[in-house]
C-alpha cells in the first residue's frame, strides 16, 4: 500500500525577528502559538486584556489558513499564576471560544513566560479547512 506524503506549509511570522512560523500546516492540521502582543508587538494590561488579546490573536492566525476557533482540537495553556489568573482567563474563554465547540484543552501553570510582562500564551491544534 503506498500513501501520499503530507504537505508541509509553513507561513511565516510577520517579523523577520520571529524564531517560529506563524502557523503550520500538514495536510489538514494547523499547528500555531499566539502571544498577547499588540499591533505594535507590545504586551500590556492585566490577565483579562492579554486573554483576549491572545485569543483575538489565535483566531486570525487560524482564518488566516482557511481554520477557526471552532476547528481547535486541542488547545494547551501556558499560564503565569494560576490561583490568581484561571478564573479572569476561563471566563474570557467562556466567553470567545464556541460554545459546543470547545476544544480538549491542557492547563499548564509557569513560573514565567518569554517576555516578563506576559502572563498567558496558547497553543492550538486545529483542523484546516479544505483548500
Amino acid at each position: 500500500m503506498t500513501t501520499a506524503a503530507a504537505s508541509l506549509i509553513r507561513i511565516p511570522e510577520d517579523t523577520g525577528a520571529a524564531l517560529s512560523a506563524h502557523t503550520t500546516v500538514i495536510g489538514d492540521l494547523a499547528f500555531t502559538t499566539a502571544i498577547p502582543v499588540d499591533a505594535n508587538g507590545e504586551v500590556t494590561g492585566d490577565i483579562d486584556a492579554q486573554s483576549r488579546r491572545v485569543l483575538a490573536r489565535l483566531e486570525a492566525k487560524l482564518a488566516a489558513v482557511g481554520s477557526g476557533l471552532d476547528r481547535i482540537a486541542h488547545l494547551t495553556i501556558h499560564l503565569c499564576d494560576i490561583p490568581a489568573n484561571r478564573d479572569a482567563f476561563n471566563a474570557v474563554y467562556r466567553e470567545m471560544m464556541p460554545e459546543g465547540a470547545r476544544p480538549v484543552r491542557c492547563l499548564v501553570g509557569v513560573a514565567a513566560l518569554a517576555r516578563p510582562e506576559m502572563l498567558v500564551e496558547v497553543t492550538a491544534i486545529a483542523a484546516a479547512r479544505a483548500r
